[in-house]
């Protein structure tokens, strides 16, 4: 990217197109030939007045004026016809550019770690790709089309003002250079930047939009207003101060632009009248004729170039927005992959920031720990401790700053992408179900399986009463029809999936946090199905889950400050022993009716 990122930035949209972008080409030329055609009519217009003039008032006697009509006939059809294949050309080049975009941008996605979706919603990453590339597509198919022909009229049509009278020319020259005074302030680099602030100031407040429809459940349940959403009203106000400060710093420009584009005739017909004062003849007033037929097109074409000046800092911010993407660095694959002896996993003096830290507090601080294979071991401790970011390094969510971590006695970083993925399966808090069925719900866990493995699997996730009481089985699509699961009931959906995959390293993050006590029961025991034989890290709130593992690490601010079984770690009298009464505690109380 560092090659292209020194081209101009136009060719550089435009390389996405491939070897179509010869047609952006081609459709640039044939929109040149179509201006100039499109404005050869208006000669043959003056010829026919002309004709006419010379002969009047016995307008029989005109010579020609078939001739005329057809030659003028021919060269506008000409120009459709040269229009409509350019704009032919431009639209195929246009559309192969979005297709090749969004292609580099989801392949660049699949690249990335784990980590990288972690910062970056699913939302934001698809509004950035589908908005993109429709800015792009739409200023390639017709602005570019349209920028063509907005270069070559000025060309062609000064030309003209200048071939049948100077002086009417040189009159209607003045307001065409007050136009260009007037936009260019508004189409300078600083008003681009500011372009971009409008347009990040959009993107806040239609990500708070989502945030406040989320969250109306809760503003109606409390009776709360629209007010009660501080970011969200923040966001309104912010982009509204802002727009409204950038339309009033463009009213001047932007209504002497408006008024100079229309002061063709406020020039042309005094001037008209003067001159005719001491110049009538009969070619003078064919001269002015034309003047006052052809000058309306300058308008035409000044809004134009204005409209694609404006879609042109779109097109360029959103391919901005695509070269982010594709801008960030995948983690490094290993140069000679190894393969993992066994299935154990070992921190060694780990310290980890997911971003720049020059202090001496980290996210991780010296995590070292090891989990054999086919033991179970939990993550236990306060809120933001640490725990989700120690069980995302090992299958590389992101890589560590200092220190490493080993799967089966091979670091991760020398382990290919695809041999770690295939020997470790996630069953997370927030669970991820596509709006499909069952089975494609469960069968994306192994390729090839069979509609066999699928149901063993969710037999083995307690699943059974979930399907019976779906309307077509496993054939059941999720979200349609009303068919809807509950998070408990996801949960087993996601473990069934787990099963099915059957990876010797299991990392449970969470897993019965959404659950009733009915579906936490059943969790459990596909739990215990899913963790047979295999090394297992449980991240839980819940200690009653983590009681009967093998070890468990306590973390705190980013370390691990106390490790051992449940017994050991009650007797210790630590934060351990602590949670452990504060759990049984919370599920002792209840709410009592007191008679006063």
């Amino acid at each position: 990217m560092s090659e292209s990122k020194n081209k101009n930035k136009f060719f550089r949209l435009l390389s996405y197109s491939g070897n179509y972008k010869y047609l952006s080409f081609l459709g640039m030329f044939l929109s040149a030939l179509s201006a100039i055609c499109l404005l050869v009519p208006f000669i043959y217009i003056w010829d026919v007045v002309n004709a006419l003039l010379m002969v009047a008032p016995d307008f029989t006697q005109a010579q020609n004026l078939d001739v005329y009509a057809i030659r003028a006939f021919t060269f506008a059809v000409l120009g459709i016809v040269l229009n409509f294949f350019g704009l032919m050309g431009t639209h195929l080049s246009a559309f192969k550019n979005e297709k090749n975009m969004k292609d580099a941008a989801m392949k660049h996605l699949l690249k990335l770690p784990l980590g990288y979706f972690s910062n970056h919603t699913s939302g934001g990453l698809r509004k950035v790709i589908d908005y993109s590339t429709t800015k792009t597509e739409t200023f390639l198919a017709h602005q570019l089309f349209d920028l063509t022909g907005a270069i070559v009229t000025p060309i062609a049509f000064l030309i003209l003002l200048f071939s049948f009278d100077w002086l009417l020319g040189l009159i209607c020259l003045i307001p065409i250079i007050l136009c260009f005074v007037f936009m260019y302030p508004m189409f300078s680099k600083e008003s681009q930047n500011i372009m971009e602030e409008y347009q990040k100031y959009l993107e806040e407040m239609n990500a708070e939009a989502v945030e406040y429809v989320r969250g109306i459940p809760v503003t109606k349940a409390f009776q709360q207003s629209v007010y009660s959403f501080k970011n969200f009203i923040n966001a309104i106000r912010n982009y509204g101060k802002f727009s409204a400060e950038y339309s009033l710093s463009t009213q001047l420009p932007m209504t002497a632009f408006t008024v100079s584009i229309n002061g063709f005739f406020a020039l042309l017909i005094p001037a008209g009248i003067l001159l005719a004062g001491s110049l009538v003849d009969v070619k003078f007033f064919a001269n002015f004729m034309f003047y006052i037929i052809f000058t309306p097109i300058c308008a035409v074409m000044m809004n134009k170039i204005m409209t694609v000046s404006q879609d042109w800092m779109l097109a360029s911010y959103a391919l901005d927005g695509i070269e982010a993407i594709l801008n960030e660095e995948p983690l490094v694959e290993a140069a000679n992959p190894q393969k993992p002896k066994n299935h154990s996993i070992e921190f060694e003096g780990v310290y980890f920031d997911y971003g720049q830290n020059d202090g001496d507090e980290h996210i991780l601080n010296d995590i070292s720990l090891k989990i054999n294979e086919n033991e179970s071991v939990a993550l236990v401790g306060p809120s933001g401790g640490g725990k989700t970011t120690i069980a995302s390094l090992i299958p590389r969510f992101w890589d560590v700053n200092h220190g490493s971590i080993k799967v089966g006695d091979v670091d991760v970083r020398d382990i290919s992408t695809k041999e770690l993925m295939e020997n470790i399966s996630f069953v997370f808090q927030n669970t991820t179900l596509f709006k499909d069925s069952i089975y494609n719900n469960v069968a994306i866990g192994r390729k090839g399986a069979s509609r066999e493995d699928v149901k063993k699997a969710l037999s083995l996730a307690q699943c059974d009463d979930i399907i019976d009481e779906l309307p077509d089985g496993i054939d059941t699509v999720i979200g349609s029809e009303g068919t809807y699961l509950s998070g408990g009931q996801q949960q087993r959906i996601a473990l069934a999936r787990a099963i099915l995959k059957d990876a010797p390293i299991i990392i449970l993050d969470e897993a019965t946090a959404l659950a009733d006590p009915e579906n936490e029961y059943m969790i459990q025991k596909a739990i215990s199905e899913i963790t047979k034989d295999k090394t297992v890290i449980m991240i839980a709130h819940r200690l009653s889950t983590v009681k009967n593992v093998d070890r468990i690490y306590v973390v705190d601010n980013g370390r691990i400050v106390e490790k051992g079984n449940h017994e050991f770690l009650v007797e210790n009298k630590g934060i351990y022993a602590r949670m452990w009464d504060e759990f049984n505690q919370s599920i002792k109380w209840k709410v009592k009716s007191e008679v006063i």
